[in-house]
């Protein structure tokens, strides 16, 4: 569970000295942050490289150092650099989060030489990584993989694993089935006094000679160290165990540690042990599936995602949505405006879902092609619950349409899918054909949908930045045309953003920068009249149709105005005295992420990313990036109240390589967007202003909610979640909600009793049936609400459901035959090899074979041998010229295994090869990342 406060902001003061690990913030020294970064980078480019080579492409690497925009440029994929800065960001902030959150936690550090329970920490991590990726839960595995790869990290600065001489990591620290090393037993001594401040041999010669592992104790509590007699201790002025003899330290988190001679070794095998561990996560996913965990995929890198209401009386919808779907895929299939993956989810009543996720656009065709309108007994629909799935299912900031004619019967989870939106900055458009209408099933008043009833919708729209377009069903094919049409390009940026209900009079004005293109205004709302006035002094009316400036649709309460692209400030007044919204996007490369963060107390400042509503009235911070390449820098970040009555303004800081600080001296109360603004530099003498807001609605709360869980979530057995609330100045019985998107069973507190400014505890136990599949995801809310509604906030958390693994062997090869008589002329002759693959009685069977090396034929067939067990048979032929191949092989819980052959082996009377692993592999061939580490030097700068 996650530390109170007081421990909390002692943690924080920890990690910033040097307690825990390789800091976080910049400096002389290697972070946690910078090494991470330098492993995934080089990662990807060694991936991509993989896959243009084996396309017969050329691969050209990126300057150095390696820059997310750069990698995914060299990847072919530059429309995916957003989602990939978003991807490393949720690594890297996840890394951080174990010394916030594990601070005290030896395990996660490898100190107290705790190191089979730091490597359980790890191989049970790599596990859910695995089978999340297997079932594409590429959000759930980033998430985890941050969180392992900071204990894999600080084995190499809190350990002697340097100092008893080794210059490549330990593989072992990634497999459970082997030995770690020789560990240091509890009666061991391991160290001596330091020399003063000198502890460069404060380890034993005879540890070192015969290369015993050890760890350093920590504890900040001096009657409290549990160190043993001739120990060696951590280090560092917090490390209360370092004045109590041996004293001193050997940790090498930074250049001024105890070892810290060492410590640009030790980082430099942290980075090379992230890019091993990448490698197996990476052999066991396949090429394509890692690179979309990582965030790199082809085409837009956007997401198509429909909702889609299938009860009677939606049959003339689900037709019209066809055809525009059908169409937009079409016409995307193949261009860098390819969705990159495509997720239907229909609700019925009571049927929902199941969620259908794919990257196949001619499979997402079928599933959509096969939906029908049937049933739906009454009039309102679950639509909120299908919206809560697709919003957990779908990548972060996701365009959804829903389409519906009815009432959601479900309205009870308004909050939840408000929290949801926030925490993903998904935009939701709904396409309501039901509002003042008629429903065929019923000829009652009962069965028209009213302004009152759409509302829920309308509120929904706002929050995320979306529509809520009210038309006939006979205009929904134009109005679905229209705005998927806009929505589906990429690079898709929003200017401006407002809202305004009650209606009321307006002038609104945004900036339009060089870089942006196909300009497009949506104006939703009724009985409105608008200008809109260009950088040149052109204007266009509500009343025209055209104009120079640009022409108008409008269909239902939905307008677009597809403009002619200026540069520099465009003016626009609005007048209608019912609710209305306003939107300006564009296609640009310029762009910004942001994230509220926590900070530290204390003398230093640290940050975790926020899980909930920042905390409203006091101070606050933002870290923002900015996506568009270097040349791009903030000049104001504003939190702009969605009613027009004011904004904040904040205090920016640039932290270097595009990444920005944004530090506010009150959080608003209510509901807020973010703006940026900044100065492109386009040449030596020319720069150009830009703008941009985010699309989704945010506020602030003076209400707190903390979560987390250490647990490991299996089927069958109670997951339980403890969480904390603490209020401000309103005291009373809180409400407390707790839903997840799967439906499990659960149990917890429906209301907590708190004083003013106090806290309470409560848990949330989940329960996954037996048979759901390893590898699923499941997104649990947890909201506390205020006596009398007047104060909401929540955290959302997201878990991978885990069976108990018991098979950790690799599968093995075993060659049947090897056919070779390879003469000089290589190109004019072939060879062909024969081998079985299994995983053994006990195993969990073969789940994939590749070709990791060669350019032949493999095929590959499943058998049943004479004892039952399956095995799969593999045939692989290829040129005399391709004299070399390499297997890789991964068996049900992603388990990697790989074997190299030749066609020298049928003349050589060589033995058939075992298993080969990294470290007795030929080097030429080998697949890890780490040669790519030898290769080329480290991406990152050391500061």
């Amino acid at each position: 569970m996650r530390p109170s406060t007081g421990l909390a902001a002692l943690s924080f003061w920890l990690l910033q000295i040097g307690a825990c690990g390789f800091g976080i913030l910049p400096g002389k020294s290697l972070n946690h942050l910078e090494i991470t970064n330098s492993a995934l980078l080089n990662a990807t480019v060694q991936v991509c490289r993989r896959l243009a080579l084996s396309v017969g492409t050329d691969f050209t690497f990126p300057p150095q150092p390696f820059t997310a925009e750069a990698v995914a440029v060299a990847c072919s994929s530059p429309k995916s650099t957003k989602r990939f800065l978003k991807s490393i960001k949720s690594i890297k902030w996840r890394n951080v989060r174990v010394d916030l959150r594990h601070a005290l936690n030896a395990s996660f550090h490898f100190d107290d030489e705790l190191f089979l329970q730091g490597r359980k920490i790890i191989t049970t991590g790599i596990s859910a990584v695995k089978v999340s990726n297997k079932q594409g839960n590429f959000e759930a595995a980033r998430e985890k993989l941050g969180e392992i790869c900071h204990p894999l990290q600080d084995f190499y600065s809190h350990s002697n694993w340097v100092e008893i001489g080794n210059q490549r990591p330990n593989p072992n620290l990634i497999r459970s089935d082997v030995s770690i090393g020789n560990i240091a037993a509890v009666t061991r001594a391991t160290c001596r006094n330091c020399d003063g401040d000198d502890c460069t041999n404060n380890i034993l010669q005879d540890i070192l000679r015969e290369k015993i592992l050890t760890s350093g104790y920590f504890d900040v509590v001096p009657f409290l160290s549990t160190k043993p007699a001739g120990k060696c201790s951590h280090g560092g002025l917090v490390d209360q165990t370092s004045v109590i003899e041996p004293k001193g330290g050997i940790n090498k988190d930074s250049q001024s540690s105890s070892h810290g001679h060492l410590h640009t070794v030790a980082a430099g095998l942290a980075i090379a042990a992230t890019e091993q561990l990448l490698e197996d996560i990476r052999a066991a996913a396949g090429d394509t599936d890692f690179l979309q965990m990582l965030g790199i995929s082809k085409g837009s890198g956007k997401a198509l995602c429909i909702v889609m209401d299938t009860t009677g009386t939606m049959r003339d919808d689900i037709e019209a949505v066809k055809t525009v779907t059908f169409a937009l895929v079409n016409s995307r299939v193949g261009t860098s405006d390819e969705p990159s993956v495509y997720i239907l989810v229909p609700f019925n009543d009571p049927g929902l879902g199941p969620l259908i996720r794919t990257t196949d656009s001619a499979l997402f065709k079928t599933q959509m092609n096969a939906l029908t309108a049937e049933g739906g007994g009454d009039f309102p629909e679950p639509s909120l619950s299908a919206l809560q799935l697709a919003l957990t299912g779908a990548p972060p900031e996701s365009e959804i349409f829903l389409f519906t004619d009815a009432v959601a019967k479900d309205g009870h989870l308004k909050s939840t899918v408000t929290a949801l939106i926030e925490r993903t900055k998904t935009v939701i458009n709904f396409m309501l054909t039901g509002v003042l209408g008629r429903r065929r099933r019923r000829q009652s008043d009962e069965d028209q949908m009213t302004g009152s009833d759409v509302q829920l919708y309308r509120d929904l729209a706002q929050v995320s930045g979306g529509q809520a377009i009210e038309v006939s069903k006979s205009q929904l094919l134009e109005a679905t045309s229209i705005i998927t049409e806009s929505s589906s390009f990429s690079s898709l940026v929003t200017l401006f953003q407002a809202d305004r209900s009650p209606g009321r009079a307006d002038d609104f004005s945004f900036l339009v920068d060089e870089s942006v293109q196909n300009l497009t205004i949506y104006v939703t709302g009724r009985s409105l009249t608008f200008t809109l006035i260009s950088p040149s002094g052109a204007s266009l009316s509500s009343t025209d149709n055209t104009g120079s400036l640009g022409t108008i649709q409008s269909v239902g309460n939905f307008q677009t105005l597809r403009l002619n692209t200026q540069v520099g400030r465009w003016e626009m007044r609005l007048v209608s005295n019912n609710p209305y919204s306003l939107k300006v996007i564009g296609q640009s490369n310029i762009d910004f992420l942001f994230d509220f963060v926590e900070t530290s107390r204390g003398t230093f400042t640290g940050f975790d990313i926020l899980d909930s509503r920042p905390r409203a009235g006091v101070n606050g911070s933002l870290m923002l990036s900015i996506t568009g390449g270097d040349t791009a820098t903030v000049t104001e970040v504003a939190l702009v109240d969605v009613s027009g009555s004011g904004e904040v303004n904040a205090t920016v800081e640039s932290l270097g390589g595009g990444d920005f600080l944004a530090q506010f001296d009150t959080i608003p109360s209510g509901e807020f967007m973010v703006r940026v603004k900044g100065t492109n530099t386009i040449s030596r003498d020319s720069s150009s202003n830009f703008q941009r807001q985010s699309p989704t609605s945010l506020r602030g709360s003076n209400l707190t909610v903390i979560s987390d869980s250490e647990s490991v979530f299996v089927p069958g057995s109670p997951f339980i979640v403890p969480f904390i609330v603490t209020t401000g100045e309103t005291d009373g019985n809180f409400t407390i909600r707790a839903t997840n998107d799967k439906g499990f069973d659960s149990t917890f507190p429906t209301s907590l009793s708190l004083q003013q400014g106090g806290s309470a505890n409560g848990t949330v136990s989940l329960i996954a049936p037996l048979n759901t599949p390893s590898g699923s995801e499941v997104t649990l809310t947890i909201e506390a609400e205020a006596p009398g509604a007047t104060d909401t906030n929540y955290v959302v958390l997201r878990f991978s459901i885990v069976n108990m693994v018991t098979d950790f062997t690799p599968p093995v090869c075993l060659r049947n035959s090897l056919q070779s008589n390879c003469p000089e002329t290589c190109h004019l002759s072939t060879w062909a090899l024969s081998v079985t693959v299994t995983d053994g009685a006990d195993g969990s069977s073969i789940g994939r074979v590749g070709l990791e090396r060669g350019n032949g034929t493999l095929t590959s067939t499943v058998v049943t041998g004479a004892d039952g067990v399956n095995a799969t048979l593999v045939s692989y032929s290829a040129s005399c010229c391709s004299p070399e191949m390499e297997l890789v092989v991964v068996d049900g819980v992603g388990n990697v295994g790989s074997c190299f052959f030749t066609s020298r082996d049928a003349s050589s009377g060589r033995p058939t090869p075992a298993p080969v692993s990294e470290a007795t592999k030929p080097k030429s061939t080998r697949s890890g990342l780490l040669g790519l580490s030898m290769m080329i030097p480290l991406c990152t700068t050391w500061r």
